[in-house]
């Protein structure tokens, strides 16, 4: 009953919606690429995007950690069109045997009004039955027949529900968190869910796993456990989750084993990095805590973090759309909300602003969409003093080039110096490039003195990077056409 009123609570507190800013100063930082600056690249909504990599997290409204009347009107101007939501079977079953899904159905029904995609995650226990597991992060799974029987009949209530609404299905969050739990365990609880949801839709697509991380010895535990029982076919991706510091140190190093031992296992399984970001401000609680983030840092963690991702053709998911107040469990720690948000938000669940976080992001959505490929094994080479990511992708219709790169080299600062690289590139082809930054928008001419075309090789030279993505793409890649013509 707390839940609900702490929801009733926060609906009757929200905010009058905010007003996104749309101007071409949005946001602003101390960035000096020394470069002429042309334009600002223009956001796209979810109804102005067919395909993408990307995923928002809405996390966390079964427990009151946050309020979806809060940020709903942010969703679709962000631009991404698949959101993850928790099933939450403590909120759903409060009496043995009496389920009422009001709160869930509203939630649902108006992302799909918006044109947003759900992830449906099945967690976690309900402790109104003896043995039935926690309800929180870490808590245990269910031990007492009587509670998985239980557990059975909210998994296939809940797929009967929304089976004409809801086709991408999760397992239990961060199953991995709790000591007790072994890989082989986490594989049966998976296993026995996901033969529930497919048994009511065939066509699910369903993921497993969900650790902590690119833990490569348990993933492995796991896939031993499903091959050896052939239950690999239930499964659509694999997913971890990807909390460090410096979003590139040794990370994507974890992310490749990981990939080769499901290349061993059951390559048809696709890996997704299914829930990552960090803080705006140091906060004591969460992943990534005790640091002193900013709301620059954040955009800069986030905006690697999805980069990366894209660059290891590893699907990926932002969180979170909203910042989140963990301490309404009691007991679970004192303090403030945990500001992973895009957008701020305060105890009473009113929307304060709208972070540089959350344009950054909807920068790289407005770009990288499925009208791009990456080029692996792209011929370019790197001079820099700093080591550089960097990625490359081709549009599919025209065969335009766009690279993205960055300085990897550290946790993202709260500075914006910038080093001078050089990019050769063996087979380039760029009729106007532009030299665009992620962060704010802004896109800048390259001038001609930098840039060296001999045959088919095209040498950049003398070209800023700093600890955020930036890109190198023909204008007509990020600049929209002025009434229906070409682009300035």
């Amino acid at each position: 009953m707390k839940i609900i009123l702490l929801s009733v609570l926060a609906l009757i507190g929200v905010a009058a919606a905010q007003v996104l800013d749309t101007s071409e100063t949005r946001v602003q930082t101390t960035l000096e690429p020394q470069l002429k600056r042309i334009g600002t690249l223009t956001p796209r909504s979810v109804g102005e995007i067919a395909g993408q990599n990307w995923w928002l997290g809405c996390e966390t409204l079964d427990r009151g950690f946050a309020c979806w009347d809060s940020y709903k009107d942010y969703l679709a101007p962000l631009g991404i069109k698949r959101i993850r939501l928790q099933g939450g079977w403590a909120t759903t079953e409060r009496e043995q045997g009496k389920y009422d899904w009001r709160w869930l159905d509203r939630i649902i029904d108006d992302a799909r009004s918006r044109g947003l995609e759900i992830f449906l995650q099945t967690n976690y226990g309900n402790p109104v039955y003896p043995g039935g597991g926690g309800r929180h992060l870490s808590g245990g799974f269910p031990t007492a027949p009587e509670a998985w029987a239980a557990w059975d009949k909210w998994v296939e209530a809940m797929v009967t529900r929304y089976k004409d609404k809801v086709r991408d299905w999760e397992m239990w969050n961060e199953p991995d968190g709790n000591k007790n739990h072994t890989p082989e365990m986490v594989a049966d609880l998976d296993i026995r869910t996901a033969e529930i949801i497919k048994r009511v839709i065939p066509s699910a697509r369903i993921a497993g796993g969900v650790l902590c991380g690119p833990k490569v010895a348990f993933a492995e535990g796991w896939l031993k456990r499903v091959t050896e029982l052939k239950k690999e076919a239930l499964f659509h991706w694999f997913i971890y989750h990807g909390y460090t510091r410096n979003p590139d140190e040794k990370h994507y190093d974890e992310v490749e084993k990981l990939k080769a031992v499901f290349k061993q296992y059951a390559p048809h399984i696709k890996l997704w990095q299914g829930e990552a970001g960090t803080q705006s401000e140091f906060c004591l609680g969460g992943a990534l805590s005790k640091y002193p983030w900013t709301e620059l840092t954040q955009a800069k963690w986030d905006t690697r973090r999805m980069l990366g991702d894209l660059g290891h053709d590893v699907e990926s998911l932002v969180f979170s759309i909203a910042d989140l107040d963990y301490n309404r469990w009691d007991g679970y720690r004192l303090g403030d909300m945990d500001r992973y948000g895009l957008v701020k938000t305060d105890k009473q669940y009113r929307l304060l602003k709208v972070k540089p976080a959350y344009y950054a992001v909807q920068n790289i959505v407005a770009v990288f969409d499925d009208t791009l490929a990456r080029v692996p094994d792209y011929p370019c080479a790197v001079e820099c003093a700093k080591p550089v990511a960097c990625y490359a992708y081709r549009k599919k219709q025209g065969g335009q080039q766009l690279l993205a790169f960055w300085d990897k080299s550290s946790v993202p600062s709260n500075g914006n110096e910038t080093v001078s690289a050089t990019f050769t590139i063996a087979k380039g082809a760029f009729s106007e490039p532009v030299w665009v930054d992620v962060i704010t928008g802004g896109i800048f001419e390259i001038p001609p003195e930098k840039v060296l075309v001999e045959g088919e090789q095209v040498t950049f030279k003398d070209i800023p990077v700093y600890d955020a993505p930036a890109l190198i793409g023909d204008k007509r890649l990020f600049l929209k056409p002025v009434n229906g013509g070409t682009t300035p």
